[in-house]
């Protein structure tokens, strides 16, 4: 699953930058090389799901480090998507996104030579800052190669297909290298796609216009990113992570782990505060959008789909691999029931239009609360028609009912001035909410083993998924009781007519000066919708 875009098509748009006229077979070919982008980002972590088991027994990983195989590039991505936006804008969006893909294939690379854990998990999170890198600079480039709407909104929902196609072909493919080859195939599979598209995309990918700030010294460029605030926040949720993960096998009352968990608390005030001394168009979260009419309700939601798909592959990958001895590609294939729902959910955004996002997100939290009921009930090696299969189903297409309407309604928050903060937002709280969630459910998981039968046993898998559905139904009763439904469908300014919004563009600009005066917002959902095709 893949971030939404940082820029939108009606900022875009609304910005007012030329788009070059290409031919279509240009654009048809752009259009492939986007697409190989973000199937790579997808596979990097749905190929790995396949391959951990065999990396806890070839690196000598206990359950709670592999997690960080993971967890280490959630992290990072999620943090440096919050200002890769900026870095496109800044450095040029061709820059950017040949810079991202050459480094993710470079990395992964050497990340097919090692075999030591703490380097293995040190490249995977280099390998999410270079896949942050990419996505918000082919979403520019992307809008910038379509500028028609309609051949826009198809592209991006090709474009985001893809990562629908990725996520289930990751599991096969990685399913594969690890049966017939090794899992080091997994990481070299992305070096031969990444670098010959980074040498294809010097040459294809036309030149893009100067910003309209126009050129800048390389210093003021950096100084305009946040880089402070991300580093405090990247910093946080790393010590956050370790102490969660700590706590089952050093005891909780150690200083291993009251250490970092309190400095990551002291840091993560700290990041709130640094995000207020900034100018908003400069902050990596702007402190006014958590007073935005239902955004904090709906960013706590965010933090549920990722989290409860990263848990059961996580979760039933090992089990059925190490414990079942199933063989890999049997696991990947009885995991499919996930992504077929998912895509089929994943079409449902029109419904926005008609019903308000909210009983829409409840049903599809009634449906996780359902799945998860079930699988916290099943897990033998029996038990997978009667219990495991429709929870994947039922689960799967309840989180991506969540996930859609969620990331409409949390468009539909803001104005559209503040859609692409909006989004690298959202897209930092699907993987904040996978990383941190799976590190306190191993955690949970490897305490109850320890006492209630060992590894061997579902007992502690089965408390795990018992304290995903107590997230879930929080996340179901926030939703009932705290949104709020009278400003659906309702048309909106284009901006917030705040001083930023001029402090970013200079205001002699007549369609920026036209948008902060008030100009009635294009169709929100439509944009919102081309945004959750790049998700799925």
């Amino acid at each position: 699953m893949l971030p939404p875009p940082p820029l939108s098509p009606a900022e875009t748009l609304v910005d007012g930058l030329p788009s070059p006229k290409l031919s279509t077979a240009r654009k048809l070919v752009l259009l492939t090389i986007f697409c190989l982008a973000q199937f790579l980002d997808s596979f990097n972590n749905s190929a790995l799901f396949s391959a951990i088991p065999a990396l806890e027994l070839s690196l000598n990983m206990t359950e709670s480090q592999s997690t960080w195989i993971i967890s280490a590039f959630q992290l990072t991505f999620a943090s440096f998507l919050l200002i890769s936006g900026r870095i496109s804008d800044v450095y040029n969006p061709k820059t950017a996104f040949i810079s991202g893909v050459s480094g993710l294939g470079v990395i992964s690379v050497g990340a097919g030579f090692v075999d030591d854990k703490i380097i293995i998990i040190i490249l995977r999170a280099l390998c999410g800052i270079a896949s942050a890198m990419t996505i918000p600079s082919a979403l520019t480039l992307l809008v910038n190669a379509f500028p028609d709407p309609l051949e826009q909104a198809r592209a991006i929902g090709i474009f985001g297909g893809v990562g629908a196609i990725a996520n289930v072909l990751g599991l096969l493919i990685g399913a594969v290298f690890v049966q017939y080859a090794s899992w080091h195939w997994v990481f070299w599979f992305v070096a031969m796609v990444a670098v010959p598209v980074a040498l294809l995309c010097i040459i294809v990918i036309p030149p893009q216009p100067e910003p309209l700030d126009g050129p800048e010294p390389q210093a003021s460029k950096f100084k305009s990113l946040d880089t402070t605030g991300v580093s405090i926040l990247t910093v946080a949720l790393i010590l956050f992570i370790f102490a969660v993960t700590s706590g089952s096998t050093d005891g909780w009352g150690s200083g291993m782990v009251l250490a970092p968990l309190i400095i990551s608390i002291f840091l993560i005030g700290g990041f709130f505060y640094w995000e207020t001394l900034l100018p908003t168009h400069r902050a990596a979260i702007p402190p006014k959008t958590w007073f935005y009419k239902n955004f904090s309700v709906l960013f706590a939601t965010a933090l549920l789909p990722y989290f409860w798909w990263s848990a059961v592959f996580s979760i039933f990958t090992s089990l059925w691999q190490n414990v079942y001895h199933w063989a890999v590609i049997s696991s990947a294939i009885h995991m499919f029931p996930i992504g077929v729902t998912a895509f089929a959910m994943s079409f449902t955004g029109p419904l926005s239009r008609v019903y308000s996002p909210k009983w829409i997100i409840l049903t599809g939290l009634s449906l996780v609360v359902i799945a998860t009921t079930l699988i916290a009930l099943g897990g033998g090696p029996d038990a997978y028609w009667p219990f495991i299969f429709p929870a994947f189903a039922i689960g799967s297409a309840g989180a991506m009912l969540t996930f859609t309407h969620t990331n409409i309604a949390i468009f539909q928050a803001a104005p559209p001035s503040m859609a692409g903060t909006v989004g690298a937002i959202f897209n930092g709280a699907l993987q904040f909410g996978s990383a941190i969630g799976l590190a306190a459910m191993s955690s949970i998981e490897t305490s109850v083993e320890a006492t209630h039968g060992g590894y061997e046993e579902y007992t502690g898998r089965a408390a795990a998924f018992w304290f995903l559905l107590a997230i879930v139904c929080a996340e179901a009763l926030a939703i009932l009781f705290f949104y709020r439904t009278d400003s659906d469908h309702l048309p909106r300014t284009r901006c917030d007519a705040s001083p930023e919004c001029l402090e970013k563009k200079n205001p002699s600009d007549e369609k920026v000066r036209e948008a902060c005066d008030g100009a009635t917002s294009v169709d929100d959902s439509v944009t919102a919708e081309s945004s959750v095709a790049s998700h799925v």
